[in-house]
């Protein structure tokens, strides 16, 4: 049922060295600070730094207690405060009140302010706005890459979307490079690199400045991984804005997982409390079902729990010896197995139930409707539909923009009905959000010029490639161009189906959308890893609107090994959804791959909503 890799397949790098590595940061940074303090910690840095140091760690090291940064009075009495931190205006705002009603008061304390992942000179400048420059050391705690898993590394950025792909903010372009580079220092340096879109090309370019500086330090170091692939969120919206329907990828839109791990509530515990737990290769029952389709996961764990039935029913025959050893040897495992297994079920009976009341098959059939193009008009009326009942604000704005990026752009009475009606529906409040939208290139209107596509393409077939190149460039900056049709053609990423879709025996990456599209990211991934470059995709580069920012650069293959060749680290800038990392680890298995992510943060279509939208829910 798990994916079994081939016997081939490369051994994974050992992550947890980063881990240590994080932790022994920070304590260093708490100990420059000597003696009693407190700690604040921003809410989002919360569960990075449960899975780095417990809490017991930072009581070895003198924290005495720990505070949520939070609009709240400080009832802290320590003569010493360390802030963990994001770089962010509001928090340097909440210090400076603290230390400014502190100076009021006549007391004097030791304030040390640690920013994770890296200090903006913006937060430096408030400091000494509000006149407390000189009252706070800062500090850098240069964590960036959090292992979830044992194939999954996370920035655990969720801004980095929103300030990147809206806001045109480059600020964590740095970021990524200088984990980029860590993760060169640490396994050696990448063989072949490959990118596209403009962030991976920034990126790219200021890490390799990075690794020039310092070029001694690895040249000598064997490659551990040989090839790096990174990859803009907007070269592929349409893969996140899908519904998922892989099982980890369901779980985190139905519980969302944060950090790796998930709280489920009574409806899946069976109790009155909530557990957390973490999601990753360490629950024997979850790497199984991980990867599957939503389908074939309860036979699955109904098989699982015959078996383990089988196994407990074995104690009945046994003699007080063959007990003893039954009972050291095997009893905790059985347990810890039957606790995991009811947790799943649990889960799988709480999705069915969601969407059974959501009428999931309904939805699907308009999405997979969206994705080949058939039933435009009643694919519109089923967004309609949706935004009358009022399903969901966030549900029906996804709806649209599937509609928006696989037709091109709304024809201008369709996306003013829409709009009008979604702004009555959920209210006006929500404007901002459209223009947003509007701006990211994830839900626009058809420009008149637009129904220049049939004569753009035969302009493009009189004249050569490059000057063709320079006319679409010269149409796409007019607006934000999806040209997902075209592309969809060029790379097949609607598989023709005789018969049938076997989703249990899954023939190609489609199967993590139920068989009807492979996603386009992981799509061109294969195809670039197929040709070692972009030699001959060079038209679908165009109609991506990537034409100046697709990159390819291989040189230092004489020094890789084979095994190393075929490890390839994916870094998805902007977010990665877990139905992509399904499909890839799929085409690892069936080429003799293995797939590492590098994402900014986990991502799923309501999470990318969430980041345009200008309402908080």
């Amino acid at each position: 049922m798990a994916f079994p890799h081939r016997p081939d397949a490369p051994e994974l790098p050992d992550f947890s060295m980063l881990k240590r590595l994080a932790r022994d940061q920070l304590i260093y940074l708490l100990e420059q600070l000597p003696g009693k303090k407190d700690l604040f910690i921003e809410p989002d840095l919360m569960s990075p730094l449960d899975r780095i140091a417990s809490v017991s760690i930072l009581k070895q090291h003198e924290v005495d207690k720990l505070y949520k940064v939070e609009n709240k009075p400080v009832l802290s009495t320590n003569e010493q405060l360390c802030f963990l931190v994001r770089p962010r205006i509001k928090n340097m705002r909440y210090i400076a009140n603290l230390v400014n009603a502190d100076k009021s008061a006549g007391r004097t304390r030791k304030y040390k302010v640690i920013f994770s992942p890296q200090k903006f000179y913006a937060c430096e400048m408030v400091l000494e706005e509000e006149g407390i420059y000189g009252d706070v050391s800062c500090d850098e705690w240069a964590f960036s890459l959090l292992p979830l898993d044992v194939d999954l590394l996370s920035m655990e950025l969720p801004e980095f979307f929103r300030d990147y792909f809206l806001e045109g903010d480059q600020r964590w372009i740095n970021t990524v490079a200088q984990a980029l580079h860590l993760l060169s220092t640490l396994y050696g340096p990448f063989p072949n690199s490959y990118g596209i879109g403009r962030c991976a090309k920034m990126s790219y370019e200021l890490w390799r400045t990075l690794e020039e500086e310092e070029e001694s330090e690895t040249k000598s170091r064997r490659p551990e991984i040989g090839h790096i692939f990174l990859l803009d969120r907007d070269t592929d919206f349409v893969t996140a804005l899908c519904s998922q329907v892989v099982y980890e990828g369901l779980v985190d839109d139905t519980f969302r997982i944060k950090c790796g791990s998930v709280d489920f509530g009574p409806e899946v515990t069976s109790s009155e409390k909530s557990l957390k737990v973490l999601l990753n290769a360490d629950d024997k029952v979850f790497s199984e079902i991980r990867n599957e389709h939503f389908s074939n996961v309860f036979g699955f764990l109904s098989q699982k729990a015959r078996n383990l039935q089988a196994q407990y029913d074995r104690r009945r025959g046994m003699d007080i010896k063959q007990m003893k050893n039954f009972v050291s040897q095997e009893l905790k495992g059985l347990k810890q197995e039957h606790r995991l297994l009811s947790l799943h079920i649990g889960a799988c009976e709480s999705i069915m139930k969601k969407k059974t009341k959501q009428d999931f098959q309904e939805l699907i059939k308009t999405e997979h409707a969206l994705l080949e193009g058939f039933n435009i008009r009643e694919s519109t009326s089923y967004i309609e539909e949706h935004i009358d009942r009022q399903v969901s604000p966030i549900e029906s704005l996804r709806l649209m923009c599937l509609l928006s990026i696989t037709e091109n752009g709304l024809i201008p009475k369709d996306y003013r009905s829409l709009k009008t009606q979604y702004l009555q529906s959920y209210g006006p409040e929500h404007l901002l959000t459209f223009s947003n939208l509007r701006g990211a290139g994830l839900l626009t209107e058809q420009a008149p010029g637009d129904t220049l596509t049939a004569v753009e393409s035969k302009v493009s077939k009189l004249v050569t490639d490059k000057a063709a190149g320079k006319i679409t460039d010269a149409f796409s900056s007019l607006a934000k161009r999806s040209n997902f049709r075209a592309i969809s053609k060029k790379l097949n990423l609607i598989p023709r189906v005789d018969g049938e879709y076997d989703l249990k025996v899954p023939r190609d990456m489609a199967y993590v959308f139920s068989g009807a599209y492979v996603p386009l990211s992981c799509r061109i991934i294969e195809q670039v890893l197929e040709r070692r470059s972009w030699q001959g995709l060079e038209e679908v580069v165009r109609l991506l609107n990537c034409s100046e920012c697709a990159f390819t650069d291989t040189t230092k293959e004489d020094r890789a090994s084979s095994e190393s060749l075929r490890l390839i680290l994916v870094v998805f800038l902007g977010g990665c959804t877990f139905s992509e990392i399904s499909a890839l680890r799929f085409l690892g298995r069936e080429k003799g791959y293995r797939f590492i992510f590098l994402t900014t943060a986990v991502t799923n279509s309501a999470r990318l909503m969430e980041a345009m939208s200008e309402v908080k829910t």
